[in-house]
Formats: C-alpha cells, structure tokens, sequence
C-alpha cells in the first residue's frame, strides 16, 4: 500500500490538484458525455420540442443582450476615431490594432471604478433607474428585424410597442435625476422629461402617414413591403415623415445637438451627475444603444430594412459535405496545405532574402483570408437571412455614422430653442404630413376605384 501512496505524497500541491482535473477531463468527462448523450439527449430534445416558443424567445433574448454590449463597443470606437479625424487628430491608436479595443478597455475601466452612492441620495431607487434606463433600451429590440426571420417576435403592434417601450426611458432618467439628491442630476432629469414630452407627438404622428401606406403596424411586415429594390423605400413616399423621424429621435436619444440632459457646460454630467462604476457603466451603454436602435428604426421604416437596394438572384446551393465520407477529411486536411503553399510562393519568390518560415505564416494568413471571404460571400449568394442581415448593418452603422458626424459638427441648442422646435415646427409639419398622406390615399384609391 505504500508503494503506491508514496508517488501521491511526492506531489506538490499544484500537481495534487492538476492530477484529479486530469483523470476527471480525460476519463470520466467522455464517459458521462456518452451517457448524457445516450439517455439524456433525446429526453431533453423532446422537452425542447414541446416548447419551442418558449425556447425560440429565450435563445433570442441572450442574443440580443450578447449583441447590445459588443454593438456599444463599435459604436464608442466609431466615435472616437470619427471625431479625431474631423479634428485632424489620430485618436486611440493603442491598445489593440488601430486602437481597435480602446473603448473595450475604456468600458473595463468604467465597470472597476468604485460604485459609490451618496449619502442622501435614495438607494434603491438610486441603484435600479440605471438597470431600468438600459433594459428598456435593449428591450426595444425584440421587434427589430435584423433579416428575414431574424427577430426575436413580430408583433402586429410593433411599433406601438417601440414606442411605448421607448417612452419608458425617460422614466428611468427622471428617478435617476431624482433619487441623486443633487440640484444638477434633478435638472437634467426635469430636462429629459420636458424634452421626451415634447418630441414624443411629433415622433409617433411622423410614422401614422407610413402606417397608412403600409396598412400595419407589424416591422416585419413593413420591411417586406420595401422589398423589390429602392425605388420601393418608403423614404420616397414620406420624405417630410422620415425627416421629422429623424430629428425626433434624436432629441429623443439625446444626441447632439439635443443632448441638454446631460450638457456637461451647464449641469456637468446632468441625471449621471452622482453615477459611477457599474451603474453609470449601464447609463453610458443605454445611450450608445439607443443610438443604434434608432439607426435600425429609420433602417426598418425608411430605407428599405434588411432589402437590398438593387435586387439580386437567389442562388440554391446544394451541399452535402456528409456525401463525401472519407473524402472530406482528406480534402480538409490536404487543400489548406496545398493553398497555403501557393499563397507562400509569391511572398518567397519576390523576397529574396525572406526565410522560408515566414513566408509560410504570410501564405497561411493569405490564404485564411481568402477563404474567410469566399466563405461569407457563398452564404451572401446561398442565404437569404445573411444577405438580409448583412445589408441591414450597412445601413444601420452609416445612421450611427451619421450621428457620430452631427456630434463632431453640431453645436447645443438651447433648452428654450429646444421646445420651441418642437411644438411651434415639428408638431405642425408632423400633422400637415399625416393629412396630405391621407388626402393622397384618398385621392388614389377614387381614380383607381369608380
């Protein structure tokens, strides 16, 4: 018995651990694996087909909260870089390539400060109106179609739902501004409701003439209206509501030049005055989510959605990688080598003095990139959904780029200026688009219609 506890008490500490992990991964992890599989799979496979709906909508809600966070990130790093640029700047061009992962590092920094709470302010209320402004921001995106059938659900009052979703926001930064106890948090959240009040009509009566055309209030549907190329964008046919969409949803967002709620030169940071750590990190995300949510709307419900300006032919592809049998795994194994050799040859035959190696890991990459790029535009061709999803991003982030432009470029109005805007011009040019578009509809449908 000693013999074989001897071996046992030489290890280290680290190796005592190490050893059971080991035996655990490389003998019991494969055994219970075939047993789950065995047994277990098809219990759970049936349970997960009994309640598909259910499954459907969560699989959809980890997407959309996996995609808010890195789409925030982009979003930052676009701002930065765009800016400096306008400004004959560089911008970050540290960390990560090009400065790539600056705003990850930047959003890392955020959520390890110190999550401090003032000693008169309200603490619940204190802690939750951030988790509150951004989950209504994120739950708007539950109706956004990214593609065809890439929503989370399609709701026959979608935008209904944006809309009362979205006016929820402001909830959220009022009892921010309130639960500061700070003269300055209060005044941006006063700010935020007078200005959400005020742009909330003009924003919902620039989309009823479009609801008109289209007969519904269902995204999904409005996309697939817009389909055949854009000369079929509602854009066209309600310029002066894509317009007042436009301008609305910016003060909505509070983006420059609307971004009195937190104009730093009056209020110093307005209702995220008394934020910090992981709670201002939730109000700084909310407001770069909006800012792509509003993108996908005037995407959605002006510019054609997820349709390609000219349309193109479908293309069936027809692959059976499983009819090759063995065949395919001596084509994985032997054509990357033999593209990687050809990509190798010119970087070997043109330097003479590169080593052989190197122009191994240039041919590699090369050749990784190439088929990367011959992978994506196979599924552009062969698949609608990522043909779709690929021309809705494109428009979306040129919206966002938009709005990044307006902030380098534009300066703060003024609050007064602000409501005026409102009320005395895009309340009134809200409602003359509505009846000209219904006295449009009317006009045609008694010439088509004796």
């Amino acid at each position: 018995m000693s013999a074989l506890t001897r071996p046992w008490n030489n290890l280290t500490l680290v190796g005592k651990v190490i050893l059971p992990l080991l035996f655990l991964v490389l003998v019991v992890g494969p055994i219970v694996t075939v047993l789950a599989a065995v047994y277990v799979a098809p219990l759970v496979v049936d349970i997960l087909a009994s309640n598909l709906g259910i499954v459907r909508f969560v699989v959809a809600i980890t997407a959309i909260l996996l995609f808010s966070i890195p789409a925030a990130f982009i979003i930052i790093y676009m701002e930065l870089k765009v800016i400096a640029y306008m400004n004959t700047r560089v911008g970050p061009n540290r960390v990560g390539p090009g400065g790539s992962l600056h705003s990850v590092v930047a959003g890392l920094k955020v959520l390890l400060k110190e999550d401090f709470t003032p000693t008169s302010a309200d603490a619940i209320v204190f802690t939750w109106a951030p988790v509150f402004v951004f989950l209504t921001a994120v739950m708007t995106f539950l109706v956004l179609p990214f593609g065809p059938g890439l929503y989370a659900q399609d709701l026959n009052i979608g935008l209904l739902y944006l809309f009362a979703v979205g006016g929820m926001t402001v909830v959220g930064l009022l009892i921010a501004g309130w639960s500061s106890f700070n003269k300055y948090s209060l005044l941006g959240g006063l700010r935020s409701a007078a200005q959400v009040v005020s742009y909330e009509i003009p924003l919902t009566l620039s989309v009823v003439g479009l609801i008109l055309l289209a007969g519904t209030m269902s995204l999904n549907q409005i996309a697939e209206n817009q389909s055949g190329g854009f000369w079929n964008w509602y854009v066209f046919r309600q310029p002066l509501g894509a317009l007042i969409f436009f301008i609305a949803a910016t003060a909505e967002a509070n983006r420059t030049p609307f971004d009195l709620t937190e104009a730093d030169s009056e209020i110093v940071a307005g209702f995220a005055t008394e934020y910090s750590g992981m709670r201002f990190g939730f109000l700084f995300f909310a407001e770069y989510v909006n800012v792509f949510i509003i993108s996908g709307l005037l995407t959605t419900l002006f510019f054609g959605a997820w349709n390609a300006p000219v349309p193109f032919p479908h293309i069936e592809l027809s692959l059976d990688p499983g009819s090759l049998g063995i065949m395919l795994l001596i084509l994985l194994a032997v054509v990357p080598l033999i593209l990687t050799l050809l990509f190798a040859l010119p970087f070997w035959l043109t330097q003479s003095r590169m080593p052989g190696w190197q122009a191994l890991i240039l041919g590699f990459l090369a050749f990784n990139v190439v088929a990367v790029g011959a992978v994506l535009g196979l599924a552009y061709v062969g698949f609608d959904w990522f043909a779709g999803l690929v021309w809705f991003m494109i428009k979306s982030f040129l919206f966002v780029f938009l709005f990044v432009w307006m902030r380098g470029t534009l300066p703060r109005v003024r609050i007064d200026h602000l409501m005026g805007f409102a009320w005395k011009w895009l309340l009134p040019a809200s409602l003359l688009n509505l009846f000209i578009t219904a006295i449009a509809i009317v006009v045609l449908k008694s010439t088509v219609i004796p």
